[in-house]
């Protein structure tokens, strides 16, 4: 996936105030519509502009692509890291510089395209403040045992110059327990102040886990790949196998291969039901460094006479 580069598209320096953001966006639609452009090119730079203005004129969202950093060339091969935007909180609301079927993967990649579809935003006519969304990420363990989180947010208001400024608030944020990545929690009248009297909007945190060392999880299923010794597979035995609730005995099949699955049932996140841990068996060979080891090796082909390939007709 390529970097786009949205202040290059735009025509504007990194530090542009909003009002010039504007009035460069007006110039370049105006030059690239379709209806009347007459450059070759005109219905994809157009989406271009849309694009570049839809993250620039949005206070957040060019204040969390701006902490990507100028260190990023247009057209450079580019992925993004999973908390890139942790802590930003961003306003609900629908798109307008453009249709948000299309944007482009790089816009979705940061943002995604139902960012502004989730049916958070109510408005800006209403009284009542606008939803806000942000991400947070938790241990794996907050998921099995619920817990308490300490989280700084934040989010920008406009400078004198026109500039976003940065400010930040914290707030004390109950992860229930058997909360799955992707869900989101509402925390009632957090979002963005209403006008008058009108009560506030919400805040919606949407769920990630932080990468663990041992344990990948898909919906509310969880994985852990678990190693065994050639002998072990083969000849069957029963292991320690670490789970996040604690360590089980396991029970190994004899003549167990690589990738063989053993399902430990509502072993996974909890719920009404819980999902399943997942041992995927993994065949650590030993290191033949020494010359105990590699004659070993060499006693274990005369005796087994094994060709892994043999089902290959080789």
């Amino acid at each position: 996936m390529e970097f786009k580069d949205y202040y290059q598209i735009m025509g504007v320096k990194r530090d542009a105030a909003q009002d010039e953001i504007k009035r460069a966006y007006r110039k370049l639609a105006r030059k690239y519509h379709p209806d009347v452009s007459k450059e070759t090119d005109a219905e994809t730079r157009f989406k271009e502009v849309g694009e570049a203005y839809e993250v620039l004129k949005d206070p957040e969202k060019r204040a969390a692509y701006d902490q990507l950093g100028a260190k990023w060339k247009s057209g450079q091969e580019f992925r993004p890291p999973p908390d890139w935007d942790q802590g930003f909180e961003f306003r609900g609301g629908e798109f307008t510089g453009a249709n948000a079927a299309e944007f482009s993967d790089f816009f979705e990649s940061l943002f995604g395209r139902g960012f502004a579809g989730r049916g958070y935003g109510r408005g800006a006519f209403q009284a009542r403040g606008e939803d806000t969304y942000a991400k947070v990420l938790i241990d794996l363990d907050d998921a099995y045992q619920g817990a308490t989180r300490t989280l700084t947010l934040r989010h920008t208001e406009p400078g004198t110059d026109g500039r976003p400024r940065l400010k930040e608030r914290t707030l004390n944020v109950h992860i229930p327990k058997g909360v799955r990545q992707g869900q989101h929690i509402r925390l009632a009248r957090q979002g963005g102040a209403g006008t008058g009297k009108g009560e506030a909007g919400d805040l919606y945190l949407e769920v990630e886990f932080q990468p663990h060392p041992f344990y990948h999880v898909e919906a509310k299923d969880v994985f852990l790949e678990l190693p065994l010794a050639p002998w072990e597979a083969a000849l069957g035995t029963t292991v320690k196998a670490p789970t996040p609730t604690g360590a089980v005995d396991l029970k190994i099949p004899a003549g167990s291969a690589g990738g063989r699955k053993l399902r430990l049932k509502g072993r996974g996140i909890p719920g009404k039901p819980p999902g399943d841990l997942y041992v995927v068996l993994q065949i650590a060979l030993p290191p033949a460094e020494a010359e105990a080891a590699k004659a070993a090796y060499r006693d274990m082909e005369k005796a087994l006479k094994f060709n892994p390939r043999a089902r290959l007709g080789v």
